[in-house]
């Protein structure tokens, strides 16, 4: 039976989830960005004690590592990483971008609402009218690398002519202000953990982890992005 801990802190809602062959067992979250670095930890020891659990049962730490928050990024994964070398525990990095595609991807299966010609377009605010952005299929298969991108009106008009695109994350909100397409469709994903959990799992299943002493955060360009909070 496979443990793993995920940490999440690359955007404004930092989660600590805990989860046994793919399942949820037991999750906090924190809501305030300027803390995340102080919410880890403590997060953590309550949510194993919650659960009567030894932290040293897990098989893995999972870590969502960008893009996101330059702050955000390098707390949750300075964290996970000695939480890896005290317990001799592989290290398991996410990309932000897929884990949001993915619970855009989840959210309209359940509303059974998805077709072969969907694409889905993660945005990440990074200030003004830029995001951080990726293009997956309804297999989580990466149509367009992750990439720095300032939107226009013609922001993925290729794409949209072929197929419906659905566009997520916290960046989408002003994309839809200035773009207009019949087959753009705009969804607020809430909880990402179940996406989390889910590509974790198969990570570990797949042994394709993280080197410890090399890993780090995923800030696609070398112009960090900050939350509007500024932290």
């Amino acid at each position: 039976m496979a443990l793993i801990l995920s940490i999440d802190s690359a955007l404004e809602t930092a989660t600590i989830c805990l989860s046994k062959d793919g399942v949820i067992i037991g999750a906090e979250t924190n809501n305030d960005p300027k803390s995340h670095g102080a919410f880890l930890q403590p997060a953590i020891s309550r949510l194993f004690s919650a659960n009567n659990l030894n932290i040293t049962l897990i098989d893995a730490v999972a870590v969502v590592n960008g893009p996101g928050s330059y702050t955000g990024l390098r707390v949750g994964l300075a964290s996970a990483k000695g939480l890896c070398y005290a317990l001799d525990k592989p290290l398991i990095t996410i990309n932000t971008l897929e884990v949001l595609a993915l619970s855009a991807i989840n959210l309209l299966k359940e509303n059974n609402s998805i077709g072969d010609n969907y694409l889905f377009c993660p945005l990440i605010d990074a200030r003004r009218m830029e995001v951080f952005t990726a293009v997956y299929d309804v297999n989580l298969k990466e149509i367009v690398s992750p990439k720095a991108l300032i939107l226009d009106t013609n922001s993925f008009a290729n794409e949209l002519e072929a197929n419906k695109i659905v566009f997520s994350g916290n960046g989408h909100t002003k994309f839809k202000e200035v773009l207009s397409h019949p087959n753009a469709i705009f969804v607020e994903t809430i909880n990402n953990t179940e996406a989390i959990i889910s590509i974790a799992e198969n990570l570990l299943i797949e042994k394709k982890f993280s080197n410890l002493a090399y890993s780090v955060p995923f800030y696609v360009k070398d112009v960090f992005f900050a939350e509007k909070s500024k932290i």
